[in-house]
């Protein structure tokens, strides 16, 4: 039975037996029975890479992190997550530094400070975290970069180009072209939405690049 540590674009940890390209983690989530029992643990939620300096590690283990997993990192970057300076240094910099642009903050920039507006923009204030949701706002769709995530139809959606593109567990199935909405709900919190205006490309599934192709 697959474990409950998958990752929505709205945030929500779901049980499915697809994995993904992508894991990261927002702190200690699991009881000693694997339930996920709180929605984080902590500010900091990360975007890894699978495999690191040959670590391995055995899921859901007490007292350790809960390791969570994204279909790839547009889904990651909706949910609220940043990519990790550690094991993404690259991507890390490459991403601080547009959504340094992107928000018109002045460098140098603590960690600390971008993960406290990631964290303001994707949790609404409820009192207790088991109550708290993931944020939403409006934006116009034209204007949304390549990358963020809206609800459309109820459901998930990747804008890319001149397309949207359905979101599942283990793939994107569907392919339609940008309709003529004005405003939208947009997933994707707002300041990474100004990162990735100014440039930030996030790593996609390969079901959506057959696809891209193809058009």
């Amino acid at each position: 039975m697959p474990k409950q540590n998958r990752i929505t674009p709205e945030g929500d940890i779901i049980a499915t037996p697809a994995r993904g390209l992508f894991m990261g983690n927002r702190g200690i989530l699991h009881n000693a029975q694997q339930e996920i029992v709180m929605p984080y643990a902590h500010k900091a939620w990360i975007i890894c890479q699978l495999q690191f300096k040959g670590r391995r590690r055995k899921l859901m283990q007490p007292g350790r992190y809960t390791e969570l997993f994204f279909l790839d990192e547009a889904t990651a970057l909706a949910a609220g997550h940043r990519p990790c300076f550690e094991c993404r240094r690259a991507a890390a910099n490459a991403f601080r530094e547009a959504w340094l642009l992107g928000n018109n903050v002045e460098p140098p920039l603590k960690t600390a400070e971008m993960d406290a507006t990631l964290h303001a923009e994707r949790m609404t204030e409820d009192f207790y975290k088991k109550n708290k949701k993931k944020r939403t706002f409006t934006a116009v769709l034209k204007e949304l970069p390549n990358g963020t995530f809206i609800l459309w139809r109820e459901r998930p959606y990747l804008v890319w180009e001149d397309a949207l593109f359905r979101w599942q567990p283990d793939s994107y199935d569907e392919a339609v072209s940008r309709p003529k909405l004005d405003q939208v709900t947009t997933i994707t919190p707002p300041s990474t939405v100004a990162a990735l205006a100014k440039g930030y490309v996030p790593k996609l599934h390969p079901s959506i690049l057959g696809r891209l192709r193809s058009g």
